[in-house]
């Protein structure tokens, strides 16, 4: 799976805080901070919109480090993402996220194929 795809399916190169952190620009990451303050009623800083996305060794921002109930969760059951997991369907975490965003929910559909490291002795 491409590795810009986020547990929940987001993709992290189209990210913002990702492109200010890749490009060290400023000016967009002031951008993101004063947008995701508004939206998430939390006092977000400029410093803190450094990410390289979320399945990426690197720098994340400090909800994707440590806050994000989904990233925490598909790291404790070590999934490659949420399309791995057999309760993606009835996830109410994972639903917050794909029930907005189809694209999201298409990032994480997975071939049989794909799935198969996850089965017993590699049943299809």
């Amino acid at each position: 799976m491409n590795e810009y795809i986020a547990y929940c399916g987001l993709n992290c190169e189209t990210c913002e805080a990702r492109i200010a952190t890749i490009h060290n620009d400023n000016a967009l990451r002031k951008k993101v901070a004063a947008l995701w303050t508004e939206l998430n009623g939390v006092e977000i800083t400029p410093e803190m919109i450094n990410c390289v996305g979320c399945r990426i060794e690197g720098p994340k921002t400090p909800y994707c480090e440590s806050l994000c109930p989904i990233r925490q969760c598909a790291m404790g059951k070590k999934v490659e993402t949420c399309g791995n997991c057999a309760e993606k369907e009835s996830c109410e975490k994972l639903a917050a996220i794909t029930g907005n965003n189809a694209d999201a929910a298409q990032n994480l559909k997975i071939s049989p194929i794909q799935n198969h490291e996850n089965k017993p002795d590699g049943i299809l």
